[in-house]
């Protein structure tokens, strides 16, 4: 039968120490409560020693979170025990977690003790908060750098004063998952009281290992697991809640074990967390990123398109996503647009469909990707397209303050291309001068109008112009990244227009 994981959520105590992340009480409790609609089992609201704020805010979410067990964490002194139990102890299911170094570097180096006071004080610590709790979490700190022996006589002496969950951390990252997980499976073995109790695990990610570790504790009898949202907290961050579920999720057979988690809320909590701690997620953040549905390559986007357990082996429903994302960038192929263009309700004939695709390819070339609003664009302008007398090929231009202005502009009619040079009073001026020298008339230029269709310094741009050919006024429109550009093509198409109107078979 699959082993429920209990899930400890760290994220407003080992997440908040992130530089610049500090949490009010508000804060907190609006975190704190999406935490419980996320299903965690353990919320570790805080450090309550360590400012009269933070204990305010650690009662304030055991008042009013109801659900997860709501956690305060301790230092193995009595002080500190007094204050988690006051931020505590008004919780539906309250728990006291304290903690103390286990390994020669933190007794000798931070602690200035040694093995066998420290184990004196752990076992007094754990009695103590036993007094207040009947739940009692002991951390054995650096228990990856922890002399096996020593770490398993600590781990008995804590159940044996009372301890109910006993939690092994990778505090510096330092473990390997082989080494962890057999390192978990051989201190169940040699102290039997740990089947009585949780036994929890805490990763650290400095060699960007935490999630691995944690799945190797999970596949070795650990019953707890310690994570964040997102994987933030000191230094390179924790575990990834959302990892380690969906990992669970995905491998229900390997792993034979399962959490409550609602995975609905994962993406919500995500942005969430993001967005009150000002800590951005990475856009290649497995599960909540950005790009974690996202597909750009043309063969993938048939793939999804086709079948979507072909590229994707979680859906984004599954994690609060609506859909997976195709990127329309130069490597997508013709199903992706097909796509993005049936999405945006364009059903286009074969030969219109081939014309937006070229023009498609032309914008994408020259932008990272290609926006709704592009295609929106790049197909109106496709399909109120007059028949072509002429095409725009290509341009050069040259200007500045201090020369004068020049083009040179190649145009295509029956594939033969074409090409003029003119100068004039502006890059735009002189590229309008090439255009009637190629097609041999002259405009009276109206109105020109020119627009970015969307944001960003790679916007699609949108030229318009009105001119006078011949006495009658003609619309044009053009699109490009580049201006210039844009403006050549609205310029060709006010001519295409007054060819197509005056049925003239130019020279």
């Amino acid at each position: 039968m699959a082993r429920k994981i209990y899930v400890f959520d760290t994220t407003l105590r080992d997440g908040e120490q992130v530089p610049g992340a500090k949490l009010n009480k508000r804060q907190k409790l609006e975190i704190a409560e999406q935490l419980a609609r996320l299903g965690v089992d353990i919320i570790e609201a805080g450090f309550p020693c360590s400012s009269p704020e933070d204990l305010q805010a650690v009662k304030a979410v055991a008042e009013q979170v109801k659900g997860p067990v709501i956690a305060g964490l301790a230092r193995a002194l009595p002080q500190d025990i007094d204050i988690a139990w006051e931020a505590v102890k008004p919780a539906e299911r309250p728990r006291i977690h304290v903690f103390l170094g286990s390994s020669d570097i933190h007794l000798q180096k931070k602690l200035r003790r040694d093995r066998e006071s420290a184990l004196e004080q752990a076992v007094e610590a754990v009695k103590y908060a036993k007094k207040y709790c009947n739940d009692v979490e002991y951390s054995t700190e650096d228990a990856s750098r922890t002399d096996f022996e020593y770490l398993c006589r600590v781990v008995d002496a804590v159940i044996k004063a009372g301890a109910t969950v006993v939690n092994i951390p990778d505090t510096v990252g330092y473990a390997i998952p082989e080494e962890f997980g057999a390192m978990i499976a051989k201190l169940k073995e040699k102290v039997p009281a740990l089947n009585n109790i949780i036994l929890s695990v805490h990763c650290h990610n400095d060699l960007g290992l935490a999630v691995a570790n944690t799945l190797a504790a999970i596949r070795n009898g650990a019953q707890q697991i310690e994570c964040t949202v997102n994987g933030i907290g000191e230094r390179a961050g924790n575990a990834a809640l959302e990892e380690i579920v969906m990992a669970m999720k995905v491998r229900p057979a390997f792993y034979d074990a399962y959490t409550n988690i609602n995975t609905k809320e994962i993406y919500r909590t995500s942005r969430m967390v993001s967005r009150i701690m000002n800590i951005p997620v990475q856009p290649n953040k497995a599960i909540v990123g950005s790009n974690a549905f996202a597909h750009s390559s043309g063969i993938h986007q048939d793939g999804i398109l086709k079948d979507r357990s072909t590229y994707e082996i979680i859906r984004p429903e599954d994690v609060g996503i609506k859909a997976h994302k195709l990127v329309l960038t130069a490597r997508s192929g013709r199903s992706a647009l097909r796509y993005q263009l049936k999405e945006l309700g364009f059903e286009l004939q074969e030969e219109q469909f081939e014309r937006v695709y070229q023009r498609f390819l032309n914008v994408a070339d020259r932008k990272k990707e290609v926006t709704s609003e592009d295609l929106k664009t790049i197909v109106e302008v496709e399909l109120t397209k007059v028949p072509e007398t002429f095409s725009f090929f290509s341009l050069q231009t040259m200007s500045g303050n201090t020369i004068l202005p020049m083009a040179s502009v190649t145009l295509l009619k029956d594939e033969e291309k074409i090409t003029e040079s003119a100068v004039g009073n502006g890059p735009v001026d002189a590229v309008f001068k090439c255009i009637e020298k190629i097609v041999k008339k002259t405009a009276k230029l109206h109105d020109y109008d020119l627009k970015a269709v969307t944001t960003g310094t790679d916007a699609l741009a949108e030229a318009m112009v009105r001119v006078e050919i011949d006495g009658t006024l003609y619309s044009g429109i053009g699109t490009s990244p580049d201006v210039i550009e844009a403006s050549a093509r609205a310029y060709v198409n006010a001519f295409n227009r007054h060819f197509a109107k005056n049925g003239e078979n130019h020279p």
